[in-house]
């Protein structure tokens, strides 16, 4: 337990108006007033607490001036509208980008398409027999004046009657469902707010009469952050009846045979083919989760009785469900995973068959079409398919990229069609969309993904190292760059990581990248510790009270870099955002020394305090809880605000933020940047990029990407006096 001490300054105000000072030339000086707690006997020192009252009108005032300053110093980098520009064309390479979302055994198509000229993806129909597409919703319609709006999801009925999609303003993440009728294009009268869609999107009734779906409290306007996230509950609505009437199908309230606690995620899963509904409770950000199984047919006749399939302690993160079985993905016995086969009608996860055995690779995801059952794998970096066909005697097959790609990934996997959609990566060249057809076993390409001008440009590679980190473990490190690179440690070098919640940092192309590639710079990505790219126990080597290797993993990657001569910490510039903001964070206070510059992307940057927060309680699985000793130690380690030391030299910082995040305060990165300024003795900038019609960056639009690119990019470039750029 923690106690507070409020002691420092008290700031006069005139009116409703804070008074914000103004450094010389330089951006608005934070008045400090200490803070003390006191966690297990260990003081710890708050000099910016007052900062998390965003609604203050003295700390929107100086947040407002931080961000004029930043914008000021930004746009006034010789070269960076240069490089804007090069973002823009480079970004409009392809005449659109497309993603299918839903297909039918008739070829009709549902996806997300966005053309060159466009910010925001947009759903469209595309008739199976002719070819001809029609746009269906067009998120620009529910922008508000400046403020922008984007689809969060999009759910389509069995039959192609109605879509339900999801639409959330200013990438706030607050999303509000609508349903919409495809042959008319006219929304029907059902909306309903408060969605709780980021782990479940909607699912149909068979009939179409519905969906289930899950949704948030009504809570009062002086309710807690903390309490946003709580007490959620799966619902079923019938179309044409009032939202606030649905019944409660799956909740910590709805079955005493079920245990739930309050910061769970509950949801309910519909699969095509089967009679049998999925129960899913997600506890938090933890991966491990909790399923049951319930009758189809009961979900509108009633009563609903679940039956538990798997538990925490079975270790299942995904599954996928073909009639009366699911197969689960489980880490159980096998920490690079395996999946096993359970019956729905008599659930027995102990006595589960073993499917698809565990091997070298990482089994990643899975997914059930008509023919087989496909699984995703991660082997030696490379991503590959596996298919078991659904024959009795069937082995796992392992399936390769087409066309000499790198990687190859399941795009889309439907119960009722045979074969599935199929993406291709590699660091240097842009993927295509193919369609697997199991019977010649033969990709085709779709043709859905258009060649970009920049696509296939000539003249870089990729190459896969591994790196010894400070603890002799070896660590993944992927370095893309010009071909007939001179190894003189002379290159703009912009090395970026995450290492949580077990996410694969998957190979990838983005044309954007040349932009930094074309003039000498290298680009990399550390695979550390608290990733999955070696299973569960990768993820496990990175999270609470081994957080440490993950920062530590970047660091060795980094110094790599400079002692393998692609670069110097002149030219070294570091990123990481979110939960990577723990990375990035603690590198640089770790190691000030080693970088030019870095970038903070709405960070997790002051995790004594995280569990305050909206998001912070559902990621006390992945970080822990500063009530308990072992938690306190942990979170303080992987603070970086807790570890600026007045009078080092930082090198130069820029935070960025949406001012509308739900999943990370923007007073963390605030906090940051004022205890860095006033830490810092190198002369180096530390900026405070704000922008108010952004959020965590889910539903950003391309301009706002582009501009938030070149605004990092000119920043370390600028850091790095690179005199080529600034011409």
């Amino acid at each position: 337990m923690t106690k507070t001490v409020l002691g420092g300054l008290i700031l006069a105000t005139i009116g409703a108006v804070a008074v914000v000072a103004r450094g010389a030339d330089g951006p608005p000086v934070a008045p400090v007033r200490p803070v003390t707690d006191v966690y297990h006997g260990v003081k710890v020192v708050d000099p910016y607490r007052y900062m998390e009252r965003l609604d203050d009108p003295e700390v929107q005032a100086w947040i407002k001036g931080q961000a004029e300053y930043a914008q000021q110093y930004l746009r006034a980098i010789p070269g960076r509208d240069r490089l804007y520009q090069r973002i823009r064309e480079l970004d409009a390479g392809a005449p659109y980008q497309l993603h299918v979302v839903r297909r039918w055994a008739n070829g009709d198509l549902h996806y997300l398409k966005r053309l060159a000229g466009e910010n925001l993806d947009k759903l469209y129909v595309r008739d199976g027999k002719t070819g001809a597409e029609r746009l269906l919703v067009d998120p620009e319609r529910f922008a508000s004046g400046s403020k922008h709006a984007a689809l969060n999801f999009t759910s389509a009925s069995d039959d192609g009657r109605y879509v339900a999609y999801g639409i959330a303003a200013a990438g706030s993440e607050q999303t509000t469902l609508h349903v919409i009728e495809v042959a008319s294009g006219n929304d029907l009268p059902d909306t309903i707010d408060r969605m709780e869609a980021e782990y479940t999107p909607p699912y149909w009734l068979p009939d179409g009469s519905g969906f289930v779906y899950s949704r948030r409290p009504q809570l009062p306007a002086d309710a807690p952050a903390t309490e946003v996230y709580k007490r959620s509950r799966a619902l079923l609505h019938k179309l044409g009846t009032d939202p606030d009437k649905d019944p409660t199908i799956f909740s910590m309230d709805s079955s005493s045979d079920v245990p739930m606690a309050d910061t769970d995620f509950p949801s309910v899963v519909i699969f095509r083919g089967s009679r049998y509904v999925i129960g899913k409770i997600k506890h938090g950000d933890q991966n491990e989760l909790t399923v049951y199984a319930a009758p189809l047919a009961s979900l509108t006749k009633g009563p609903i009785e679940w039956r538990r399939v798997c538990d925490v302690t079975d270790e299942v993160s995904d599954f996928a469900v073909r009639g009366d079985d699911i197969y689960l993905l489980t880490a159980s016995k096998a920490p690079r995973y395996r999946v096993v086969r359970v019956s729905l009608g008599a659930p027995d996860f102990a006595a589960a068959p073993t499917v698809v055995p565990a091997t070298s690779a990482v089994i990643q995801s899975l997914g059930v079409a008509r023919d087989a059952l496909y699984v995703e794998l991660l082997d030696g970096g490379v991503n590959r398919l596996g298919r078991l066909a659904f024959d009795a005697d069937a082995k796992v097959e392992r399936i390769n990229a087409p066309d000499g790609a790198t990687s190859v990934f399941p795009s889309l996997i439907d119960t009722d069609i045979d074969g599935i959609l199929a993406g291709t990566a590699s660091w240097t060249r842009g993927g295509k969309l193919y369609a697997f057809d199991p019977k010649t076993r033969a990709f085709t390409d779709t043709g859905l993904h258009p060649r970009g001008k920049f696509d296939d440009v000539e003249g870089y590679e990729s190459h896969e190292v591994m790196v010894t980190s400070h603890d002799g473990v070896k660590v993944p490190l992927s370095i893309i760059h010009k071909k007939g690179l001179t190894l003189d440690g002379s290159h703009p070098t912009l090395v970026s990581g995450y290492g949580a919640y077990g996410m694969i940092g998957s190979v990838h192309f983005n044309p954007i990248d040349l932009a930094w590639l074309e003039r000498g710079g290298v680009i990399a990505h550390a695979h550390v510790r608290g990733g999955g790219e070696f299973g569960k126990e990768w993820h496990l080597a990175g999270q609470k009270a081994t957080k440490h290797n993950t920062w530590k993993d970047f660091i060795a990657c980094c110094e790599y870099l400079v002692k393998q001569r692609y670069t110097s910490p002149a030219k070294l510039a570091g990123a990481g955002g979110s939960a990577g903001g723990i990375l990035i964070g603690r590198a640089v206070t770790e190691r000030p020394d080693l970088f030019a510059a870095a970038a903070f992307h709405v960070g997790c940057l002051d995790m004594l305090r995280m569990e305050t927060t909206t998001n912070g309680v559902p990621n006390i699985p992945e970080f822990g809880s500063v009530a308990t000793k072992e938690g306190f130690d942990a979170l303080l380690a992987m603070s970086a605000y807790n570890h600026v030391v007045d009078g080092t030299k930082y090198p130069a910082v820029l935070l960025l933020h949406g001012i509308n995040d739900p999943r990370v305060e923007p007073w963390m990165s605030a906090k940051m940047t004022a205890r860095l300024q006033a830490a810092t003795s190198s002369g180096r900038p530390v900026l405070f990029r704000v922008d108010y019609d952004a959020g965590h960056g889910i539903g950003s639009t391309r301009e706002q990407r582009q501009r938030q690119t070149a605004d990092e990019w000119a920043f370390m470039l600028s850091a790095m006096r690179e005199r080529e750029f600034s011409k």
